[in-house]
């Protein structure tokens, strides 16, 4: 299983496209604005007499469709804005953008073009493919790095659990339950261990006291076994039911693995503490869908969201046609009516997002 080369989201701008499913991801970016804003304050300001003449953004983890440039066009805005503040020409501003090959990047180039529409800042863009679990750009090159959404996939599922045939999700409760604690574990593992290389390629990328700026998933309590917390919880348990009522073969969902995970905020605090190339500037923690429109939260947008993302990998593994996805969309609106409609009270969602912004030690 390479998620080199499958993890990508659904592309072009079809009613499944990612770029049409992409509302919570969206919220996200505009929640990470300020903590740009204030970089882009910090690294104009690192030079103490003179004001930067060029800087270099990335982002890492784009995707495709409306949101692919929206933290770079959040941070040119933001160094047009430091600059006009002290009556300054701004410099040139190089924007890079990264994703995996298989990424839909026709249509990243397409939105490019928003950034050179303005005269000021000068921008030059590029695209620059390949995992972010690789050196992607030359030592000492970036001032920013972003990130939204991405740095909970991981370079591979844990091969441990692939290695032993332990399934990561089993249809069989007690069987599942039994298990939770050595899958939860090697999760974990794999996170600690790619999450740790990222620090340490972006540190030799970054000049010196660059910023970044990274959102992922992750989950609300410490502890690894006392809830359903996987990012990829929900949408392995609609497969579960599917393969449980024979719409997919039992077999291959025992060793299906998506190759994601999300750790609490004093989990990723320790990875980065640890590795220790970035200070932590600020982190947050808050619920995903807070502040939403209701009218973009419902069943079947939540379930066509799902969709969008999950759909490439579900298609490799069980070489699903387009009508088994459309079954996983309505199996996934049945189980979220289902929720709303229970009588048991709900707790908090065990999922949250996490930001934080980190300087170059």
């Amino acid at each position: 299983m390479d998620s080199k080369q499958r993890v990508h989201m659904n592309q072009g701008q079809g009613g499944t496209s990612y770029a049409r499913n992409s509302s919570i991801q969206s919220a996200e970016q505009n929640r990470m604005k300020p903590l740009i804003e204030v970089a882009i304050a910090d690294l104009c300001s690192n030079s103490n007499t003179l004001l930067p003449r060029k800087m270099v953004i990335a982002d890492l983890g784009c995707s495709s469709g409306p949101n692919a440039v929206t933290l770079v066009s959040i941070a040119v805005e933001a160094i047009h804005n430091h600059f006009l503040q002290f009556q300054q020409p701004p410099p040139e501003v190089c924007v890079l953008l990264n994703d995996l090959p298989d990424n839909d990047f026709n249509m990243v180039a397409k939105s490019l073009v928003v950034l050179h529409q303005t005269d000021e800042p000068v921008c030059v863009t590029g695209i620059v493919p390949g995992s972010f679990y690789e050196r992607l750009f030359p030592s000492g090159s970036l001032h920013l790095v972003c990130s939204s959404n991405s740095l909970h996939w991981l370079s591979q599922a844990p091969e441990d659990l692939r290695l032993n045939h332990i399934s990561a999700y089993d249809i069989n409760e007690h069987v599942r339950r039994e298990r939770l604690l050595v899958v939860a574990e090697a999760y974990a593992r794999q996170f600690r261990k790619d999450f740790t290389l990222f620090l340490e390629l972006r540190a030799k990328e970054l000049v010196p006291k660059g910023r970044m700026v990274v959102s992922l998933a992750g989950r609300r309590s410490d502890q690894l076994v006392n809830e359903i917390s996987h990012v990829w919880g929900t949408e392995v348990e609609i497969l579960g039911i599917m393969a449980s009522e024979g719409v997919i073969d039992k077999a291959k969902f025992g060793s299906f693995y998506v190759p994601a995970y999300g750790p609490s905020a004093k989990e990723l605090r320790l990875i980065i503490e640890e590795e220790g190339s970035f200070s932590i500037t600020e982190m947050r923690v808050h619920d995903p869908t807070s502040g939403m429109d209701s009218t973009l939260l419902t069943p079947n947008r939540i379930a066509n969201g799902l969709r969008a993302a999950f759909e490439p990998i579900i298609v490799q593994h069980f070489g699903s046609s387009g009508e088994v996805m459309d079954e996983f969309v309505r199996t996934a609106e049945k189980h979220f009516n289902l929720q709303r409609s229970s009588q048991v009270k709900h707790t908090q969602s065990p999922r949250v997002m996490l930001v934080a912004s980190l300087t170059k030690a």
